[in-house]
């Protein structure tokens, strides 16, 4: 298909580029741009890239770099295959997880969000992967970006950050996770969870937007998973544009925690490495008026010969260690799944 071939002619070249398809959509969008500087974001309309706490704030502009798009049609999937992670991090993480519930215990914050790599000590063909991903999780945001001087990321994230028509808005508050099954019961800890995301979410905007609009928590399912997901809408003020609104919300508890100073400096002093772009955002930044931003989760990062996959889960006080463990294997299958060995 030509948007692949066009892909791998960017690869070859080292051009920086993203290719995404939004939610329920089967249209490709291609952006690449000209040259291989990094442009570093300042209100250009553009696909931005940004990272989860410290690093460069990317954006491919719109303006002066070739934009296609395209419809897929019959998508061959490839043979993927079941890499095994370099080691086995369970009690690490579980540590980490009992370290957390402690804090909370502590009075420290009420939630946390701790997360790991996994590190796959292979080489995968990158274009055939994203060709599989892309049919997989239909009702994600699906992408895969390339600079050569920030590096290869590629995901299916189920969370919208933010939505923006001219003033009108939209976000989610996503949290609690389990496997899809056909009787979803939520636990308190779950429920809870996700009430301290839109609890969040409306504290920091009310004061600041007209008619806010939160609906119920509903069960939603992303790939393999399910999570509860509640809709916040309004209308943005003057003198509150959307700059200021993307700034109010990352990161969200969703990805850090609560209060947010204080989730994001234990996690800065305990995680033990760089999220670098994983729980981040992404997406199209004013856009003909519109802005259209994706946390970036269930993502992983190629370079070289090794592929690293970024996995994360809320922590409460009711938090179980290895059952946060488990929830993380769960959540690396949707990546996992994906993946084609690149053939010599």
């Amino acid at each position: 298909m030509q948007v692949f071939e066009e892909i791998n002619t960017l690869l070859s070249a080292q051009n920086p580029f993203v290719c995404y398809v939004k939610p329920n959509e089967s249209i490709w969008n291609l952006l690449g741009q000209q040259n291989d500087e990094i442009i570093e974001f300042s209100n250009q309309a553009g696909f931005v890239f940004m990272p989860f706490h410290e690093g460069k704030q990317v954006v491919i502009p719109f303006e002066g770099n070739k934009f296609s798009q395209g419809n897929f049609e019959n998508l061959e999937q490839k043979t993927a295959e079941n890499f095994t992670s370099e080691s086995n991090q369970k009690e690490d993480f579980e540590d980490l997880v009992f370290k957390g519930v402690s804090a909370i215990q502590k009075g420290e914050f009420d939630k946390v969000v701790l997360s790991r790599k996994l590190i796959l000590k292979e080489q995968i063909a990158i274009v055939e992967t994203f060709q599989n991903l892309i049919p997989s999780y239909p009702t994600a945001f699906r992408y895969l970006f390339f600079h050569p001087k920030v590096g290869l990321w590629m995901g299916a994230t189920p969370e919208q950050l933010v939505k923006i028509n001219q003033n009108q808005f939209e976000t989610v508050a996503l949290a609690g996770t389990q496997l899809h099954s056909e009787n979803v019961i939520w636990a308190t800890k779950e429920i809870e969870e996700q009430q301290f995301v839109t609890d969040f979410i409306v504290t920091k905007v009310k004061d600041k937007v007209i008619k806010l609009i939160v609906s119920d928590a509903k069960t939603v399912k992303a790939a393999n998973l399910v999570h509860l997901k509640s809709f916040i809408s309004g209308e943005l003020t003057s003198d509150f544009q959307a700059n200021d609104l993307i700034k109010a919300l990352h990161p969200t508890p969703a990805v850090c925690g609560l209060p947010k100073e204080q989730a994001i400096d234990f996690i800065l002093k305990n995680e033990g490495y760089n999220r670098k772009y994983y729980a981040g955002f992404l997406g199209e930044y004013n856009k003909n008026n519109q802005t259209d931003l994706f946390v970036n989760l269930r993502c992983l990062e190629v370079e070289n010969d090794v592929v690293t996959i970024y996995v994360g889960c809320g922590i409460t006080k009711d938090s179980n260690p290895e059952k946060e463990f488990i929830e993380t294997e769960n959540k690396s299958i949707t990546m996992r799944n994906v993946l084609v060995a690149k053939h010599f």
